[in-house]
């Protein structure tokens, strides 16, 4: 009986579904959107959540925690350096996600994943991109 189960197994191994989530977590923080189906994008906003969460705390100890889970160099220095500080201020609900309809193959439900305040790197180079 699956009584008081939260995850999604996605039909992988454990060690498949743990690199699966933390790749999509990983590639949240260094492209600050990704799209991918609606239930993966719920899973990766629970992760997301708790490394934001942790990563506020801005501690050497805390860095070490991200570090190993996120199994990223680039991805915990984005994240402590970019990421965090911009969301010190909110008590939560740091992603955002968006319906983008069904997928031509096999229908599955997109949706994109995004921070709902963008990191002031990307915020930054945007407006020079459309220049």
């Amino acid at each position: 009986m699956r009584h008081r189960k939260v995850a999604k197994k996605f039909g992988r191994s454990s060690s498949h579904r743990e690199q699966l989530l933390r790749s999509l977590v990983v590639n949240l923080i260094l492209r600050d959107r990704i799209e991918t189906t609606l239930p993966k994008a719920k899973q990766t906003r629970r992760d997301a959540e708790k490394i934001v969460t942790l990563a506020r705390k801005g501690t050497l100890s805390a860095r070490r925690l991200a570090a190993s889970r996120l199994n990223s160099p680039e991805a915990v220095q984005k994240l402590f350096d970019a990421v965090a500080p911009v969301m010190v201020d909110r008590p939560g609900g740091y992603t955002r996600i968006v319906k983008i309809g069904q997928r031509r193959g096999d229908n599955a439900e997109m949706a994109l994943i995004e921070w709902v305040t963008l990191p002031a790197a990307t915020a930054a180079a945007a407006p020079a991109a459309q220049a």
